[in-house]
């Protein structure tokens, strides 16, 4: 589902479904088939076309229930989807990723504690938090994914069989047209290393990220019960989104590593 935003989040929908509507536009309608009665149920389809014209509109009924009920199911729809792609993660990054999230939890508790903190302003910041836990799990699926690849290959024998070629394209009893294959398979093989180690430096700044966005929760969730302004909290969380947009970009060019080394 989108984030919450006045232009997509969806108000009729959420004005049509309440209960309180739902129950009354239908027991209206039950009472007038009753009744038999065609001008009851007139006058309730018109109660529904005013409640419609002017209840998804209306700004108090927005932040009163409109806003916090689009949140929750968000928050439902999320938690599910995160449990569902957390089952890639064995059970140690598993528990990383629960600890964050209840961690994300914690800082949304105090937030809302804080008098310093706005309704409007604390929904913006505490939306940074949801996008961070996110992104901590796609970079542990990420990282997963690449671990489980490297662990496939064996850097000692591949760099055995490039130092092998190499030899052969230097012997003096190699013909010229073995010594030119031998030489393009070492250029081969040093290209799959050169992108095995781009690999493994992404992992390393990869996993010095999730442990920047663990830390930083933690040091937030000492903070924020004295923070006197919302831009405090702001600005450490804008930073921990600027890493993780500069890890996402790294992680562009490293699937194209990955695909070249996959298909080499």
């Amino acid at each position: 589902m989108p984030e919450s935003d006045p232009q997509k989040t969806p108000y009729a929908k959420l004005a049509f479904t309440n209960p309180y509507n739902l129950s009354l536009f239908l027991g209206g309608l039950a009472v007038s088939a009753l009744a038999l009665n065609p001008i009851a149920a007139l006058v309730v389809l018109g109660a529904e076309g005013l409640w419609m014209l002017h209840a998804p509109e209306s700004k108090s009924l927005r932040k009163l229930l409109w806003d916090p009920r689009y949140d929750q199911i968000r928050r439902a729809l999320a938690q599910r989807n995160r449990q569902e792609r957390m089952r890639a993660l064995d059970p140690a990054e598993q528990r990383r990723v629960q600890s964050l999230m209840a961690r994300q939890e914690e800082i949304d508790r105090l937030a809302a504690q804080n008098p310093s903190f706005t309704g409007d302003l604390l929904r913006g910041e505490l939306q940074k938090t949801r996008k961070l836990v996110d992104a901590f799990l796609e970079m542990a699926l990420t990282c997963a994914r690449y671990e489980r690849y490297l662990e496939t290959v064996d850097l000692n024998e591949l760099d055995r069989e490039r130092q092998r070629y190499t030899a052969r394209a230097a012997s003096k009893n190699t013909t010229d047209p073995e010594r030119e294959l031998a030489k393009k398979n070492a250029a081969v093989i040093d290209k799959r290393m050169e992108k095995l180690r781009d690999i493994r430096n992404y992992l390393g700044v990869a996993r010095g990220q999730l442990d920047l966005i663990e830390n930083s929760f933690q040091l937030i969730a000492d903070q924020i019960v004295t923070m006197q302004s919302p831009a405090e909290l702001s600005g450490q969380l804008d930073d921990l989104l600027d890493g993780v947009e500069s890890i996402r970009q790294t992680a562009v060019d490293t699937e194209k590593i990955l695909a070249e080394a996959t298909t080499t």
